[in-house]
């Protein structure tokens, strides 16, 4: 998923090559990665939106189906929730900030995150 996120997410297909049934390899990996298949391959096309957006050479739509989204709304849905702004105002409002700093470090520290997951970790 992580180097094939353009492409539509087949459970079945993936739990077919882990000898699995969907239902048993969803369980296994959410808990592995703390996120179902579908919201983990969907935080891997929001965290190359904000690349390309950060860009400003495409629009939110040239940027929705080069990451493999197929509808500008839900696109658009699910990056309001795990980045907080809608990709809109993210392109606008992108700067480089991070420019100079490892792109290792500068993926972790922009890696988007759920809003339910932000207070969970805000209460530590």
């Amino acid at each position: 998923m992580d180097r094939e996120y353009t492409q539509p997410l087949d459970v079945e297909a993936l739990a077919r090559g882990a000898n699995m049934s969907s239902g048993h390899l969803s369980r296994a990996f959410k808990q592995a990665y703390g996120e179902s298949p579908y919201a983990y391959l969907m935080t891997r096309r929001i965290e190359r939106a904000m690349a390309l957006l950060q860009r400003g050479d495409l629009s939110v739509t040239e940027v929705c189906f080069a990451v493999g989204c197929t509808s500008l709304g839900t696109f658009s849905t699910r990056f309001t929730e795990l980045v907080g702004v809608p990709p809109s105002v993210y392109r606008r409002e992108a700067m480089h900030p991070l420019e100079g700093v490892p792109s290792v470090v500068a993926k972790r520290v922009t890696r988007p995150i759920r809003n339910r997951e932000a207070a969970v970790t805000g209460r530590r």
